[in-house]
């Protein structure tokens, strides 16, 4: 069995999508997920499976969502040796303010036409950003919600994407050591 880490965007934001981590833990579990822990209602979650296909395993996430809810969101899925390694490359090491000013996007797959130009325009002074392998870092030390990168990263990059604060990453991290 391989530890997983599964990451849902747009679930329980603005009252949309509402699926309580419990009941997603309770769906994944009938379908033989195993060892699955949950943090935060934003749609993390840890655990083991025996498939060693990460797309094959967020297109399961998915279809279980749809079954029990009626929505599909997307699921990004990676292995805990691809989230040590984002964890390790972090580009923008020192700054103590990291827990809220680096996201990090987790995509679906490493982008093959990234539309670095129109990201390099649209982002203000203060931000930076570097894309490795399949995992795009930005750093907005003035917010996260008022950048206009922050907005539009998936679609420059041509993939799904889902982003995650550091500290949550790091959160995330604790759960699959355990």
């Amino acid at each position: 069995m391989t530890t997983y880490i599964a990451f849902l965007r747009g679930i329980n934001v603005g009252g949309k999508n509402r699926l309580p981590m419990a009941e997603l833990k309770a769906h994944l579990e009938r379908a033989g997920f195993q060892k699955v822990k949950t943090y935060i209602q934003s749609g993390n979650v840890v655990f083991e499976h025996a498939t060693a296909a990460t797309s094959a395993l967020a297109n399961e996430i998915g279809d279980v969502v749809a079954s029990a809810k009626g929505f599909r969101p997307a699921v990004v899925v990676i292995d805990r040796a691809a989230l040590e390694t984002a964890i390790a490359d972090n580009p923008f090491p020192g700054d103590e303010a990291l827990d809220k000013t680096l996201h990090l996007y987790f995509l679906s797959e490493r982008p093959t036409a990234p539309d670095f130009e129109r990201m390099d325009a649209i982002k203000v002074d203060t931000e930076s950003y570097r894309l490795i392998e399949a995992v795009c870092y930005l750093h907005t030390p003035d917010g996260f919600g008022r950048s206009k990168l922050a907005q539009r990263v998936e679609k420059l990059l041509g993939v799904n994407a889902t982003a995650r604060n550091w500290r949550t990453v790091h959160k995330v991290m604790e759960l699959a050591l355990e």
